[in-house]
């Protein structure tokens, strides 16, 4: 799996896809969706569709495709690249970074985790759809009430036997293999993560990456900066990060905050001038370094 536009770029959104089957264009195809990583504070959210022609579906379940969370990460690979060497199973896939996750999460309109996944999975089968993969049936693993998403999916594609079903990664061989997809996806870009902060230590054993796992919050407290926060590799918006962030970071007055409930704090300002007795030097941040910014004194 080629992952070097996301290593360019990892701040956004990556789509990658397989080549499509030729009889996947021709005959009636089953495809499913699923996800991986939408609950850890640290890294990238999955979100990946496989596909097969009906007639094929025997083929597929022979090759013994389960939900990824009950498989080694070996067995994950070694599957994956089967359905690779196949020439009746096409595949894609989108990587949302942290930096997505937690922009859309806290943006003036928010935009919560549910909407993001509901819109990425549509986009996926939409996808499909335009590469002429004739898609007639689907099946998806719920993201909050089956119901409601079945028929919001089934709106967007009238034409679709649509099925949504919690546990569905481990009901439908297609969805199995969908999973497998966003797994080993989500294991490598981890894996192969580029840190655009000049971290001062480069340990990358955080663990599980989950909000309950104690070395994932340890490695949370090493990597935070009191004023710019964490690296890109964490979502922000998740309630273990935010409670660090209050905890460990700085509070500064913002200048048109009312001055009140502000006293004791310093201003946002002291930690870019070097003023006062708790002046420290410090390297620009990468921020300004990229832009060209430098500190002014005076107007």
């Amino acid at each position: 799996m080629d992952l070097s536009e996301l290593e360019r770029d990892n701040t956004g959104r990556c789509r990658l896809s397989s080549p499509v089957p030729a009889v996947c264009r021709k005959e009636p195809c089953v495809l499913g969706v699923d996800e991986a990583g939408r609950g850890p504070v640290l890294g990238p959210m999955v979100y990946a569709i496989c596909y097969c022609p009906l007639s094929r579906l025997a083929d597929l379940e022979a090759l013994k495709v389960a939900d990824s969370k009950t498989l080694l990460e070996s067995e994950r690979e070694r599957l994956f690249a089967k359905m690779e060497d196949t020439d009746f199973v096409g595949w894609a896939l989108d990587v949302l970074s942290p930096n997505l996750i937690s922009t859309s999460m806290l943006g003036r309109v928010k935009y919560n985790l549910n909407s993001l996944s509901h819109d990425t999975a549509t986009g996926l089968i939409q996808y499909a759809l335009d590469q002429g993969v004739n898609v007639t049936q689907v099946f998806v693993d719920t993201v909050g009430m089956p119901e409601t998403y079945q028929a919001r999916l089934q709106q967007s594609f009238p034409g679709i036997e649509v099925t949504v079903k919690a546990k569905a990664d481990a009901l439908y061989p297609v969805v199995s293999a969908a999973s497998i997809c966003a797994k080993v996806a989500r294991d490598q870009a981890v894996k192969k993560w580029q840190f655009v902060e000049k971290l001062q230590d480069s340990d990358t054993d955080y663990g599980s990456g989950y909000p309950n796992d104690p070395k994932t919050k340890a490695w949370l407290k090493e990597h935070v900066e009191p004023v710019f926060g964490f690296p890109q590799f964490v979502r922000f918006s998740w309630r273990t990060a935010q409670t660090i962030l209050e905890k460990e970071a700085e509070d500064v007055i913002w200048e048109d905050s009312a001055s009140e409930d502000q006293e004791g704090l310093r201003k946002i300002t002291s930690y870019f001038l070097n003023e006062g007795s708790q002046a420290r030097p410090r390297s620009s941040h990468r921020y300004f370094l990229e832009r060209g910014l430098e500190s002014a004194t005076s107007l």
